[in-house]
């Protein structure tokens, strides 16, 4: 049975009545006939988005109550699991405006928007942040600034920490693809590849159809 959490969280009285009227309530808003299953656990379709992404969206509350995004980019893979229940990522130096990060020091709650354009999965994600001064707990700064053997270039001043909530796949149908350099290259190194084994197959081929040829001429 899904994890109806997401479904609590995002389906308010006013949700569910919409989806009543327009026919679409037995798909998404009945989830909550049945009580909260509480929050979800991230798996392995969901690590391998996340790992693979070199930005992400952020919503934040602000302290006047409205909803506040920002962009978040970095190196691949910068937006960490740090288990199944828990991302975190190295906060880079930004304009000094602190607008996020004071937003979830008075109201914790996020949502995060993940995508990947090429293949046109997008994760929609609600978490608990919390942020942690880098001079609070430099182990953990230390640890989010490291993405395998690499260690990120750009200041770090803090680490920001996200128990997750709960999680949605949504819909492919309105992403435009999308496809930067390193996609691109990557995928032109496998048709590379391919083409490279192909050409060497024919070339041994056609070797030892000479041969053959040369064999039967040899015999007349």
């Amino acid at each position: 049975m899904v994890n109806n959490h997401y479904h609590h969280l995002a389906f308010g009285p006013h949700t569910v009545a919409r989806q009543q009227r327009r026919g679409s309530y037995t798909a998404y808003g009945s989830q909550t006939e049945r009580p909260d299953d509480g929050p979800m656990r991230l798996d392995r379709r969901e690590e391998l988005l996340i790992a693979s992404r070199d930005q992400f969206q952020i919503a934040t509350v602000t302290e006047s109550g409205w909803p506040y995004m920002q962009y978040r980019s970095g190196p691949k893979g910068f937006l960490q699991v740090l288990d199944d229940s828990r991302l975190g990522f190295a906060d880079f130096r930004g304009n000094n405006q602190y607008v996020t990060t004071s937003n979830i020091d008075a109201d914790g709650r996020v949502a995060l928007f993940i995508v990947d354009y090429p293949t046109k999965q997008r994760l929609k994600l609600y978490g608990r942040a919390q942020v942690i001064d880098g001079d609070d707990d430099p182990e953990l700064l230390d640890r989010l600034q490291r993405i395998g053997e690499t260690r990120i270039a750009a200041t770090c001043e803090r680490s920001i920490v996200i128990d997750v909530e709960a999680f949605d796949w949504n819909c492919t149908r309105s992403i435009i693809p999308r496809y930067d350099r390193e996609y691109l290259k990557d995928l032109s190194d496998v048709y590379q590849r391919k083409a490279d084994e192909r050409e060497a197959e024919l070339n041994k081929r056609i070797a030892a159809l000479e041969a053959e040829v040369e064999g039967l001429k040899a015999a007349e």
